[in-house]
């Protein structure tokens, strides 16, 4: 006979409204507004995928849970939009064929998280100065294994900021894009 803890355990993982997940921000190096670095700091975020019904590969958004107000410090959410993908620097035309015949494998998930400001607790030392981390908008590609026992599986990737430089040619000007790397993300199904 199984029990209800037992069903639970044993339902698959998804990129739906079904599953919760526990994300785990680790930032390194990030520059506060004050100009402080960050370093080994844990923000931890939990929220559901939620998969925008009719397109192909499955694409949406991570809606956040709301949290207690005794919870610690986390981020807010403005936006976030997550799309399943061949690797993207190195696109080919094979993977949507496979879909003719079975679901395809898609190797990873492009997650991008767009932040609100967080205000950072200040000490009794410098209680005049009002530090905070600015809004972020976060890149990964995450490794996504789909098993058709446990269902979705997303590993642990860096977690990038685009840092935009202008480079100005004659008659215009050009906006080239570098990403840097400040922290991992990790996946927890709940």
């Amino acid at each position: 006979m199984r029990t209800e803890s037992s069903e639970l355990s044993m339902a698959k993982t998804t990129l739906t409204d079904e599953t919760s997940w526990r994300l785990r921000l680790l930032l390194n190096g990030l520059t506060t507004t004050q100009g402080k670095k960050l370093d080994g700091q844990l923000f931890v975020i939990e929220g559901k995928f939620v998969e925008e019904e009719g397109y192909e590969p499955p694409q949406g958004s991570f809606k956040p849970a709301k949290l207690a107000e005794d919870e610690g410090m986390s981020f807010e959410l403005s936006n976030s939009y997550w799309k399943l993908s061949e690797d993207p620097n190195d696109p080919k035309d094979g993977l949507w064929v496979w879909g003719l015949f079975k679901e395809p494998l898609y190797p990873f998930m492009l997650l991008q998280i767009e932040t609100k400001e967080l205000k950072l607790p200040s000490s009794e030392s410098d209680d005049n100065s009002k530090d905070s981390i600015p809004p972020l908008k976060l890149f990964a590609q995450i490794s996504h294994i789909r098993d058709k026992d446990s269902g979705v599986e997303l590993k642990t990737a860096n977690l990038n900021v685009r840092v935009l430089e202008r480079v100005q040619l004659p008659g215009a000007s050009v906006d080239l894009y570098e990403e840097e790397k400040v922290g991992q993300i990790s996946f927890q199904p709940l």
